[in-house]
C-alpha cells in the first residue's frame, strides 16, 4: 500500500474523527464532541497525516510540543484495515522529526497498543502521574 506522509495543521475535524473511529481510538476520545475536537486540533503544535493514493486519512498523529525539550505525542490512530503496514511508526517518526529530534518524545499508551510500543524501539519509562479530565 503505498501511503503519503504529511504535515497537515488545518486537519478537518470530520476527517480526523473519521479515522479515530476507524481506528478505535474514538473509544478514548471525544469523538461525539465537535466542538473539543477542533479545539485539540486547533490547540496541536503538529499534525502528521497518512493518506492512501485516493487521498482518504488513513492515518493520523497529534502532538503538542515546546520544539526544545520536550514532545507529547498525544493522539496515534492508524485504519484498523491499514495496520501492521509501519504507518504508525512512521507517524512517529515523522511527529518526531517535525517538533525536533532533540526532545523527548513521550506518549501514553493505549491498553490494547502497549506491546507496539517496545516492537518499534520505544522504551517504557516506570513513572507516569496523571489527573483525569473533570469534564
Amino acid at each position: 500500500m503505498e501511503t503519503v506522509f504529511g504535515i497537515e495543521p488545518d486537519l478537518p475535524a470530520s476527517h480526523f474523527i473519521d479515522v479515530l473511529r476507524r481506528s478505535t481510538l474514538a473509544e478514548r476520545r471525544p469523538a461525539d464532541d465537535i466542538e473539543r475536537i477542533e479545539g485539540m486540533l486547533r490547540h496541536a503544535d503538529v499534525i502528521v497525516t497518512a493518506r492512501d493514493t485516493k487521498g482518504l486519512l488513513i492515518g493520523v498523529s497529534r502532538a503538542i510540543t515546546d520544539f526544545h525539550y520536550c514532545t507529547y505525542l498525544s493522539d496515534l490512530a492508524v485504519d484498523a484495515s491499514a495496520q501492521r503496514c509501519g504507518i504508525g511508526k512512521r507517524l512517529i517518526f515523522e511527529t518526531h522529526s517535525a517538533a525536533g529530534l532533540n526532545t523527548t518524545l513521550i506518549l501514553l499508551s493505549a491498553p490494547a497498543a502497549r506491546e507496539y510500543y517496545p516492537h518499534i524501539g520505544m522504551r517504557q519509562h516506570d513513572s507516569c502521574w496523571i489527573v483525569r479530565s473533570q469534564g
